[in-house]
């Protein structure tokens, strides 16, 4: 027996309202072809302090771009405990870069049982501390791109996240890996210092390997297990 409590059915999924999905569809159709600015300032404008930006911090992009639309953004880290040591450095040099307001989670002692790769560890140290922060928020902001991954191809710019029953908000949805990377180089960004060892999409230290040439950058994320999303972005 391994002692762990028993796996629990995820929370359920929640429609948004009909007439906020109507304003949803609006918004998205407005600004598929709008600069991430405008989507984040329309997040500011229609949320106020109940909006909040969830970055990997290897996504400094969208933090750059956040920060120049709201200065005091609440930004979240998901701490998992298990980041490379590479990670925690870059998130204190971004930190002390833009005088960030930050919120950093750290998993509830559940997730003892679930050690990095297990199960449920991405619920128990990324899905659930990240719910905890969201709770009584009105819409988050993420960096994911339709370019990442098949399972992100239909990503709206604007959209209701079922996940967590509230506004989500993709100011780079339509973003290339080229265009990420031109901007990195036109602003002078940091960028995570493995990118250059070549890990291409970065998590959690036991689960993440470098990328081969001519691989998906996704592809060393949870090499050899199938597993493509950690919970954040299913909806």
């Amino acid at each position: 027996m391994s002692g762990r409590p028993e796996e629990r059915a995820a929370p359920a999924a929640s429609a948004a309202p009909a007439d906020l999905e109507r304003e949803l569809e609006r918004i998205d159709a407005q600004l598929q072809d709008a600069p991430a600015s405008k989507s984040l300032s329309w997040a500011v404008a229609r949320f106020g302090r109940e909006v909040v930006l969830a970055a990997s911090f290897e996504d400094i992009v969208l933090i750059d771009l956040a920060v120049k639309v709201d200065p005091g953004i609440e930004v979240v880290f998901c701490d998992t405990g298990a980041h490379f040591p590479e990670t925690l450095e870059l998130v204190d040099e971004v930190r002390a870069r833009y005088d960030l307001n930050l919120t950093v989670t750290s998993p509830g002692p559940d997730a003892a049982d679930w050690p990095c790769g297990t199960t449920r560890c991405c619920e128990l140290r990324k899905v659930e501390p990240l719910r905890r922060v969201l709770a009584g928020k009105r819409a988050w902001i993420t960096s994911l791109k339709r370019a990442d991954a098949p399972t992100r191809a239909r990503a709206p710019v604007v959209g209701w996240d079922r996940v967590f029953g509230l506004v989500k908000v993709n100011p780079l949805a339509t973003w290339t890996d080229d265009d990420v990377e031109s901007y990195l180089h036109d602003h002078a960004l940091p960028m995570h210092p493995l990118v250059a060892k070549g890990y291409l999409s970065i998590g959690c230290a036991p689960t993440t390997r470098p990328v081969a040439p001519g691989e998906d950058r996704r592809a060393g994320r949870w090499s050899g297990t199938g597993k493509t999303e950690c919970g954040l972005h299913v909806s």
